[in-house]
């Protein structure tokens, strides 16, 4: 069965960096595009990032191109998100998963919070 686990998720001050990994099994990795996703308290989810099979084309949301870096190892099944300079405003579930902007299988998250 497909599965999606994130970790490296956890408290940090204003301007740190944290770099999420999302290792996923029961499927062909490498064969299609996987995303980030984060919700914030009492808000809907929001896309974040997305990354095509080869890794070769990268999206980003507005708030935060040039701050996040989504990445993958296809040899080692894993998907990355390096954020930094991070805000209060970050905080949030991050979830990997897989699919483009439709998505039909995701991670249980990993928790991310800003704050001095």
């Amino acid at each position: 069965q497909v599965q999606l686990t994130e970790s490296g998720g956890g408290s940090v001050q204003p301007g740190g960096s944290l770099r999420l990994s999302c290792a996923a099994s029961g499927f062909t990795f490498s064969s299609g595009y996987m995303s980030w996703v984060r919700q914030a308290p009492g808000k809907g989810p929001e896309w974040v990032s997305h990354i095509n099979a080869g890794g070769g084309i990268t999206r980003y949301a507005d708030p935060v191109k040039g701050r996040f870096t989504i990445s993958r190892d296809n040899a080692k099944n894993t998907l990355y998100l390096q954020m930094n300079s991070l805000k209060p405003e970050d905080t949030a579930l991050y979830y990997c998963a897989r699919g483009m902007r439709s998505y039909d299988y995701r991670g249980q998250g990993t928790q991310v919070t800003v704050s001095s």
